[in-house]
């Protein structure tokens, strides 16, 4: 809960961009004082809290970064809509026990759980279809057709300056 406006800015900010608290157990007292926000909980592991550095009133936090160690090769995909399977997405989200999930939770754990569920469902009804080498460098709406026309003008454009069309 925000009580002022710049305090509902930020919530609104990592809403937005879907980004999750990492520490969820209060520090000094009964408020979390250590922010700690990840688009991607997968990459943050054994979040620990405790232990004082020097005379200081604040927890410790500790954590591992978990990444992979191979290489990691980058590949342009896009979403195929048309081959995609919306009966399964919408069977997979009915399946999920929403009441007995979100029960006793506070709103940024039904809002996680929620999310996971939706990009689970998502990831396994809507596939992903890999962009070729000259596809990817074209505009979509530049098709084979106009392609083909453009390479005319200019073959033509070209013999125009070397004077042989008028």
């Amino acid at each position: 809960m925000a009580s002022c406006r710049q305090s509902r800015r930020f919530l609104e900010c990592t809403e937005d961009n879907f980004l999750s608290q990492v520490i969820d157990t209060s520090t000094p007292g009964d408020a979390i004082l250590d922010l700690m926000v990840t688009n991607s909980s997968e990459l943050i592991g054994d979040v620990k809290t405790g232990g004082n550095l020097g005379c200081s009133d604040h927890a410790l936090v500790e954590f591992t970064v978990l990444r992979g160690t191979g290489k990691v090769r980058s590949i342009v995909r896009t979403l195929d809509f048309r081959k995609a399977n919306f009966q399964l997405f919408k069977e997979l989200l009915s399946r999920t026990p929403w009441e007995t999930g979100v029960r006793d939770r506070g709103t940024e754990w039904s809002w996680k759980i929620l999310k996971d569920a939706f990009h689970r469902a998502w990831d396994l009804s809507v596939t992903g279809c890999k962009k070729s080498g000259k596809e990817a460098k074209r505009p979509v709406w530049l098709n084979r057709d106009l392609l083909v026309e453009l390479k005319v003008k200019k073959e033509l454009h070209r013999q125009w300056k070397q004077g042989q069309v008028s």
